[in-house]
This record gives structure tokens, sequence and C-alpha cells, in this order.
């Protein structure tokens, strides 16, 4: 079975290539407010099936938060990997404080996706209010 995230309209759709195992929900100042938990994946992951009215919202120019315009769903985002160069607790995993990630990812709310069976998700909270 394929899992699709929806927004609220259905402007945006998006097919997930499996069942999430992971997941994160973050309380930062911006995660906090919309409620998302994020699943992670790679770039051409995600099938994007329509995004009619998809518009973005880029407080910091790297970090780009997707959501559907006629709604107001927050969708998906994508971002540098992060994860990749530091840890949850904000410490960098190679010792250097201003490393940057070269590669990006994408993150799909899972809170969209009917289907979704949650009893298979780990879901990690992020501490990015005092973290990052």
């Amino acid at each position: 079975m394929t899992l699709t995230a929806t927004c609220h309209c259905g402007a945006t759709r998006i097919a997930l290539p499996e069942h999430p195992s992971a997941a994160k929900s973050c309380n930062c100042s911006y995660c906090a407010r919309t409620g998302a938990v994020w699943a992670y994946y790679q770039p051409g992951q995600l099938q994007f099936l329509s995004q009619d009215a998809d518009a973005v919202y880029s407080p910091s120019g790297m970090n780009n938060h997707h959501f559907c315009s006629k709604c107001g769903m927050q969708t998906w985002g994508d971002s540098p990997d992060w994860a990749s160069m530091y840890n949850a607790d904000g410490t960098p995993k190679d010792g250097n404080p201003n490393a940057m990630p070269v590669d990006r990812v994408y993150a799909v709310n899972l809170n969209l996706v009917d289907d979704l069976d949650w009893s298979k998700v780990t879901v990690e909270q992020m501490d990015g209010r005092n973290n990052w």
C-alpha cells in the first residue's frame, strides 16, 4: 500500500517511498507552532503527485517550509542535512562549530498521512528551541 501525505484540501499530495520507521518532533519556534511530525527522506525518494498550491516560507534562507496556500497545512520541507553534521543536542559531530552540510534532506509532515500506522514509527523529541 502506498502512503500519501495529503493537505486538507487535496492540492498537495506526496507519495512516500515506504512506511517510515522513524520521525522527529521538534519544539523550535516554527515546528512547535505547526505541530508537525517529520519523517526524513533523501532527494528523489518522494513522489510529488500534486503541488497546485505550494507556497514556501524560508525565515533563514536555508530551511524551506512548504505549505498549501489554499488550506494552510504544513506539508513538507527541505533543508541542509543538519543531522549529517550535528548531534541531536546541537554539538558538531566533527568538533567544528561552523560546519555546514553540503547535502539537502526532505521532510514530510506525517500528520497528513491518513493510513499511517503510528505503532511502527519511533518519534524522537528534538529540543530545537534550546539546541540550535
